[in-house]
């Protein structure tokens, strides 16, 4: 084993970044902030900062959303340790980024979170943020994208990734069911999968598959017509945490 050479490491610092999503409108939505300081002033990014010395990489997380955006810390599960989540929410570590070029100030490496809520309200911003909004995801990727959403850093690959990692969980998982409220309808769970996966689904056979899925789906015993016509079967999240047969993603 070699001898530790403090020389040889310069210090360097962590920090924090969310890919909050949710469905607003029918679509999928991801929050963001404009920064309004060096570096990147002007730009779009992720909400996020550096982690202090004295909280931890969740805690942070929950802090920099509540300074950036004013979105209440305990709408999400931030200073909760992972796996313990309120009903409703969602959060789970994403990646680590570490480029040695990613932030021009020094050598930053930067772990990144998946939050996934539904009714998350609109945001206010604050801290180093000048405005924060929802945005489209498909005006920030593919065909549609808007090129004058310009994304700081390299959060448009932590995006990328977050909104992937949406996608292809609600494949074999139940995590659908964290964009919707305690009690929902088999339509609003579809209108989930369409935001997410950016597809038309049929109703008929979406039904089929997952009020026939074991664990996915449990009877409230209630009805509501929130969305017009007949009353509609109230559902809520089953005790299933992986699906089988999968829910699999259209074909684009």
């Amino acid at each position: 084993m070699s001898r530790y050479d403090p020389s040889a490491f310069p210090p360097f610092a962590v920090t924090v970044d969310l890919v909050v999503l949710t469905v607003r409108d029918h679509e999928l939505c991801a929050l963001l902030v404009k920064r309004g300081e060096a570096p990147f002033q002007g730009y779009w990014a992720l909400p996020g900062g550096f982690v202090r010395l004295d909280e931890g990489l969740a805690e942070a997380a929950s802090r920099e959303l509540a300074e950036e955006t004013g979105l209440r810390a305990q709408s999400l599960p931030g200073s909760l340790p992972v796996g313990q989540t309120p009903a409703g929410a969602h959060l789970e570590q994403l990646a680590t980024y570490g480029h040695p070029q990613r932030d021009p100030r020094m050598r930053v490496v930067s772990v990144a979170y998946l939050v996934l809520a539904p009714d998350l309200p609109s945001p206010r911003a604050g801290g180093d943020a000048s405005s924060a909004r929802w945005a489209p995801v498909r005006e920030l990727f593919g065909e549609e994208r808007n090129d004058g959403v310009l994304l700081a850093f390299d959060h448009e690959q932590i995006l990328a990734d977050g909104v992937e990692r949406a996608r292809s969980k609600i494949e074999y998982s139940s995590l659908a069911t964290a964009f919707c409220p305690p009690e929902f309808t088999v339509g609003e769970l579809r209108r989930v999968y369409e935001a997410v996966w950016g597809v038309v689904l049929d109703p008929r056979n979406f039904h089929r598959k997952v009020t026939g899925t074991p664990g996915f789906l449990l009877p409230s015993g209630g009805t509501t017509t929130r969305q017009g016509g007949r009353p509609a079967q109230l559902f809520k999240a089953g005790g299933a945490t992986v699906l089988n047969p999968p829910m699999l993603r259209p074909e684009a």
